[in-house]
């Protein structure tokens, strides 16, 4: 590969990184603050998870940087704590939500609206489904494991933005309380599972986010 053909792809790279640290935290401001108002908790727990999201996204900026300098794909001390961090906040994220949630079915609980859910979770996987297709075509090209793992940390979001959806679509037609609940579940389950594959990447073992293979 020609060296300006390489210095191009890693800039495109670094875009897409700092781009999802941007939409990560506009995404968790908008989504903790409808969420609140409408006490819907299935958004408000998407939003907690965007914020854990920046940080791991982060991490991944940082890791873009080190392997453009060296092309290097071993982790740093940096990296790794922002993977614990990000591992422990998503284990938090997990118990928090499940806690409300089982609270949230046994008192009853219904959400104002989840028409918010609905519009953010739209966006979202419109924003993740680009996100994924960039990421692996610039991984791809530059045979970068690191890269290709971090489009499959934004496939793991799309799954949580479609978990959004079927939660706050359901509610609306329907107007069962209890499926916003248990959408708050299904997030806290998936949360559970990226914290743990944070803490294994921490360690040195080779997988991505959401059990997503790097080179799928």
């Amino acid at each position: 590969m020609p060296p300006h053909t390489q210095k191009q792809l890693y800039v495109r790279a670094n875009f897409l990184a700092l781009f999802t640290i941007a939409y990560n935290f506009i995404e968790g401001v908008v989504s903790l603050w409808l969420g609140a108002a409408d006490e819907t908790l299935a958004l408000f727990g998407f939003g907690v998870d965007s914020f854990i999201e920046v940080i791991s996204a982060i991490g991944v900026w940082h890791m873009v940087q080190r392997v453009r300098a060296n092309n290097g794909e071993s982790r740093d001390e940096f990296e790794r704590r922002a993977l614990r961090i990000t591992g422990g906040s998503f284990y938090v994220l997990a118990a928090g939500l499940l806690l409300t949630a089982l609270t949230g079915i046994l008192r009853q609980h219904k959400p104002e609206t989840t028409v918010w859910g609905i519009a953010v979770s739209l966006v979202s996987i419109l924003f993740m489904w680009a996100l994924i297709y960039s990421k692996e075509r610039v991984g791809r090209a530059l045979g970068s494991a690191a890269i290709l793992a971090d489009a499959a940390c934004s496939r793991a979001c799309m799954y949580l933005s479609l978990v959004l959806l079927a939660a706050s679509l359901g509610y609306e037609l329907t107007g069962i309380g209890s499926l916003d609940a248990v959408g708050a579940i299904l997030i806290a389950w998936l949360g559970w599972r990226e914290g743990r594959e944070a803490f294994q990447k921490a360690a040195g073992k080779a997988c991505c986010c959401a059990g997503a293979c790097a080179g799928e």
